[in-house]
């Protein structure tokens, strides 16, 4: 039998205004889980195991507050967690369609509703996100990727071959042999959302290893998908060092594909490694990966000045610049660029960065002490270099919290080295170029850097438009006209990059999905011939 999902629509975000009842309650769940400092073990099989072994997991806007103590994997826990997912696998892989997408979509609902606040406060405190961000992110990115997956996932499912007379074919949609390793980043919980539900949706197991600075949204996201009757096994949440799992997942015989979003160095270690281990495997596995990106947008002298900069400070600097797609490198002809500059100088000295449960804060802080010195030092670069100076910002301060100013940053040099470095933070890098020289910038737009994830035009002239799109047609997976490079919305703009930045399998749409899919089709011939011979074997 076959069933339709509900039609899916994109979760309205809240606004969270002065006075508001939705800014109440979830201020009252951020003090709530600021007052408690939790044990997280790693959920196997069902069942809570604690190693002994912890790391604390902190606020980065205020780095002495511990709100957790993760219980790290060894080899042994992943194990078992193989093992409880194996377990799992038989009855899960033959669950009807429509009953793993009822746990999906109550999911979403549950956090449409009683679990909003605690999926968001702690991905405020976690991750350090305003709770604008957070609201657009962990609640309602994350519940299209649920409502709008179960709709893909039917919509695969209903698609047959069609059948000859005498013939009954049809395509049986099964899941991988095996388990599927999810590695979830720090930066979105949404997209941890996605990377572990979208294989599980599809009759997979999940060996489920999030970021350490995102842990505590883990926890708890784990705990919503334990509310919403995921069975046990089906996911298994481990918090383990990067080697551990390369060692004791990655070169499991049962590795049936890897989901992952991170960087591009750390995607090209897991592809080696599956590359060494390829002869022991089951089954060849699926890589699919979104990692990095040194986003671009680019001006025409006929783009609107306002419009320019407000897509460049909310494209670069929204949660700290901590966004794959976030604006990290702008080229300005030179004719706007003295009204965008000024524009972009007033604009960084007026955002208010602090303590994101402060709700008059747009930036909070970046995620750790290592990402707090490689920002550092790249606005050390800029300071010191004579082909660059600093337009705006530029002070960091780690006394407290891991805080680094917006940071806008001239250089007379294209190939200027933080023009093609990811640096995954606050700081942008401007090329003001010769406005005789388009087509030209256009060129070295495409050529610089090896990523190619997002990037944005702006031009109020539909000729520099259609430009940009055949120059830059390889350069970005999501391309944005006339609007910042980032916020890309489930069902409306699938979001994914080839080059450097992963094998653009666009989460948020079905062609995700068809990736943790093993079709097989089948053949059933309603009479069968009785007879080898063929009508022109006849005298």
């Amino acid at each position: 039998m076959s069933y339709t999902p509900p039609a899916p629509v994109n979760e309205p975000a809240l606004g969270y205004k002065p006075g508001s009842p939705e800014r109440a309650s979830l201020t009252q769940r951020i003090a709530e889980l600021r007052a408690e400092r939790i044990d997280i073990p790693c959920i196997i099989g069902g069942r809570e195991v604690r190693s002994g072994r912890t790391v604390a997991s902190v606020e980065p806007h205020a780095h002495r507050r511990v709100r957790a103590d993760v219980h790290q994997a060894t080899g042994i826990e992943v194990a078992q967690a193989i093992a409880a997912g194996a377990r799992a696998w038989q009855e899960w892989s033959r669950t009807p369609l429509e009953e793993r997408l009822a746990v999906a979509l109550r999911a979403a609902e549950l956090l449409a509703g009683p679990w909003r606040d605690t999926i968001n406060a702690a991905t405020v405190l976690g991750q350090s996100k305003t709770v604008h961000q957070a609201e657009i992110d962990a609640a309602c990115e994350a519940i299209d990727f649920l409502r709008f997956n179960a709709s893909f996932l039917a919509e695969i499912c209903a698609d047959q071959p069609i059948s000859s007379a005498g013939v009954w074919n049809r395509m049986e949609y099964r899941p991988l042999e095996g388990f599927v390793t999810a590695i979830s980043p720090f930066n979105f919980t949404s997209i941890a959302v996605n990377l572990v539900m979208a294989p599980a949706m599809c009759g997979n197991v999940v060996l489920w290893k999030p970021a350490q600075t995102a842990a505590l949204a883990a926890y708890w996201n784990m705990r919503l998908l334990e509310a919403a009757g995921m069975p046990p096994g089906v996911v298994n949440l481990v918090f383990a060092p990067g080697d551990v799992i390369s060692e004791h997942a990655l070169a499991h015989r049962d590795l049936a594909g890897v989901h992952f979003t991170g960087s591009t160095g750390v995607f090209n270690t897991i592809w080696r490694n599956v590359g060494e281990h390829i002869d022991s495997y089951r089954s060849y596995p699926r890589l699919v990966g979104e990692t990095g990106g040194k986003d671009f947008v680019v001006a025409h002298a006929s783009a609107d000045p306002a419009a320019l900069a407000t897509g460049l400070v909310r494209g670069a600097f929204e949660f700290q610049g901590q966004k794959c797609s976030a604006a990290s490198r702008a080229y300005v002809p030179a004719s706007l660029w003295p009204e965008v500059r000024d524009r972009l100088v007033a604009d960084v000295a007026s955002i208010r960065t602090g303590d994101p449960t402060d709700l008059t804060n747009f930036m909070g802080a970046v995620i750790d002490r290592a990402a707090f010195a490689k920002h550092r030092a790249a606005i050390g670069v800029a300071a010191g270099s004579a082909e660059a100076r600093i337009v705006a910002g530029g002070g960091t301060d780690d006394s407290e919290g891991w805080f680094v100013q917006p940071t806008v940053i001239e250089t007379t040099d294209p190939g200027f080295s933080l023009m093609r470095e990811e640096l995954f933070g606050p700081i942008l890098t401007v090329h003001v170029y010769d406005d005789a020289r388009w087509e030209e910038t256009l060129k070295v737009v495409d050529q610089t850097g090896p990523y190619g994830l997002t990037g944005a035009v702006f031009s109020t002239e539909r000729a520099p438009i259609e430009q940009a799109h055949r120059a830059l047609r390889h350069a970005a997976g999501n391309f944005y006209v006339n609007d910042k490079p980032t916020g890309a919305v489930v069902g409306q703009q699938p979001f994914g990059g080839a080059r450097a930045s992963g094998t653009n399998d666009k989460a948020g749409s079905r062609w995700n999905l068809i990736r943790w899919l093993s079709p097989r089709s089948i053949k059933e011939t309603l009479v069968p011939a009785t007879d080898y011979r063929y009508p022109f074997l006849g005298e």
